[in-house]
């Protein structure tokens, strides 16, 4: 005896079985370093730990994050960017891009739960339009 399932998840063709099957839930799974695949090639591919994308003038808002909580705002050019999950230690590297040709890096304050950064264009530390810093460890 054949069984078919048609587009709204009715059985025909089964005597035993139920008759209507539920929708399948999708979650997004929880991938560790150790499931990652490689693309292509032989190296390793790592993923950010955390990555965030703010406006550092006037009122400092996220536009969008991953693994952030908030970013605090210490003065022109000052940030501090905190993460929801902790750093697994503080040997983790930063990546900070800005708008208008500035430059951004570390402030001497790494921490597992924060990074603090300072951002500055033509070599004086000012507020930036757009900043985005993801870490990777």
């Amino acid at each position: 005896m054949a069984i078919t399932i048609d587009g709204s998840g009715t059985i025909t063709g089964a005597s035993t079985l139920a008759t209507t099957v539920a929708s399948p839930t999708l979650t997004t799974p929880n991938i560790n370093s150790a499931q990652f695949a490689t693309v292509s090639g032989t190296a390793p591919l790592y993923a950010a730990r955390a990555w965030v994308n703010f406006n550092g003038t006037g009122t400092v808002a996220i536009r969008a994050s991953g693994n952030v909580s908030s970013i605090t705002d210490r003065g022109t050019g000052l940030y501090t960017v905190n993460f929801t999950t902790a750093m697994p230690d503080v040997n983790y590297a930063s990546f900070v891009c800005l708008e208008n040709n500035g430059s951004g890096g570390d402030d001497s304050n790494t921490a597992t739960t924060s990074f603090a950064m300072a951002t500055r264009i033509s070599g004086t530390v000012s507020d930036n339009d757009s900043i985005s810093v993801s870490f990777f460890r």
